[in-house]
C-alpha cells in the first residue's frame, strides 16, 4: 500500500471516527443489524433460487385493486421490465421485499442482474449489463426497462447508461447508497475494483466527463448514516449533463436501504407513472 493509500485511509478512519457515536448512527446501526440478520438467513436462497419474476398475458381477473389500478391507468408503465442490480458480495435476495411489492402493485416483468463477488472491474461487468438488457427488451417486446441498482449495483447501472449509449433502453434509473462520486472508505481495501471507487480514480473521472446525449432519468437515494460511503454526500450525482434527483434518507443504514419501506414505496410509486415525455413522475 502506497503512502498515499495509507493517509487515505487515515482519513477515511477519521471520519468514520467522528460521527461512529452520534445518536442517529447507533440508531440507524441497530436497524442495520436487525436487516442483516435477516438477510443472512435469506442470503442462501440467492445462490439456488429463481432470480425472476414473470406475469405473462394477465387479466383483470384475480388481481389486487392496486395490481388494477396499473394496469387499467397506464399498462406502459405495467409492463415496463424492471431489472433489479445488486450490489457487491450479494445476491438477489436483498430485493425480495422490493420484488414482492413491485409484483403486488402490478408489475408484470422483474428480474434480476446477477454478478460474481469476486468481479474486478465496473467497465466489464456494465458491458454484461448491457447484453442482458438486450435479451430483456427482445424477450419482452418493451423498447425500454428500468433500473433498480443498491451499492455497486447502481454505479455498474449508470456505466451502461452514460458511457455505453444505455440511455436509449432505459427509462429510470433508480440507485440506493451507490458510491456515484466515490467514496473514501474505498482506500482501506486495495482490491481492483474497489479501487475504482476512490473519489480519484480513473473511473470516476471518466463518470465526470460530458454526457450531452443522456435522457435517462436518475434518482439517487443517499442514507445519512451510510457506513460505507464516506462522506454520506458522495451517494448523490452531482452532473449537469443528468437528469437526476437526490433523495436523502434519514437514519436508514447502507444495507438496509433495499428492505426499507419508504424507499421501496416510493420506488414503486414512481416507476408507476410515466409522463408524456417518457419521464418518471412522483
Amino acid at each position: 500500500m502506497s503512502a498515499e493509500d495509507i493517509r487515505g485511509a487515515l482519513e477515511g478512519l477519521k471520519y468514520g471516527a467522528r460521527s461512529v457515536l452520534s445518536p442517529r448512527v447507533l440508531q440507524g446501526a441497530a436497524v442495520e443489524l436487525g436487516w442483516i440478520t435477516t438477510h443472512l438467513a435469506m442470503y442462501p436462497l440467492g445462490l439456488v433460487g429463481a432470480s425472476g419474476n414473470r406475469a405473462e398475458r394477465l387479466t383483470l381477473s384475480g388481481l389486487t385493486p392496486a395490481q388494477r389500478s396499473l394496469l387499467v391507468g397506464d399498462v406502459r408503465a405495467a409492463g415496463t421490465p424492471i431489472l433489479l442490480a445488486h450490489g457487491i458480495i450479494d445476491n438477489h435476495t436483498v430485493f425480495a421485499l422490493m420484488r414482492r411489492q413491485l409484483l403486488r402493485r402490478g408489475f408484470t416483468r422483474i428480474q434480476t442482474f446477477s454478478y460474481s463477488p469476486l468481479t474486478l472491474d465496473v467497465r466489464s461487468t456494465a458491458e454484461r449489463m448491457g447484453a442482458e438488457i438486450e435479451r430483456l427488451c427482445e424477450e419482452s417486446g418493451s423498447d425500454q426497462i428500468h433500473i433498480v441498482g443498491h451499492s455497486l449495483g447502481g454505479l455498474i447501472a449508470r456505466y451502461y447508461v452514460q458511457r455505453l449509449g444505455g440511455s436509449e433502453r432505459v427509462h429510470t434509473c433508480v440507485t440506493l447508497g451507490t458510491p456515484h462520486q466515490g467514496t473514501v472508505a474505498a482506500r482501506l481495501l486495495p482490491w481492483p475494483l474497489v479501487k475504482q471507487l476512490r473519489p480519484d480514480s480513473d473511473l470516476m473521472t471518466e463518470l465526470a466527463e460530458p454526457a450531452p446525449d443522456c435522457q435517462t432519468r436518475f434518482v439517487a437515494f443517499y442514507s445519512d448514516v451510510d457506513q460505507l460511503i464516506v462522506p454520506q454526500r458522495r451517494a448523490r450525482i452531482r452532473h449537469p449533463d443528468l437528469v437526476a434527483r437526490n433523495v436523502r434518507v434519514d437514519g436508514v443504514g447502507h444495507l438496509s436501504l433495499p428492505f426499507h419501506g419508504d424507499v421501496v414505496h416510493q420506488i414503486t410509486g414512481m416507476l408507476s407513472h410515466l409522463d408524456d415525455e417518457q419521464h418518471t413522475v412522483a
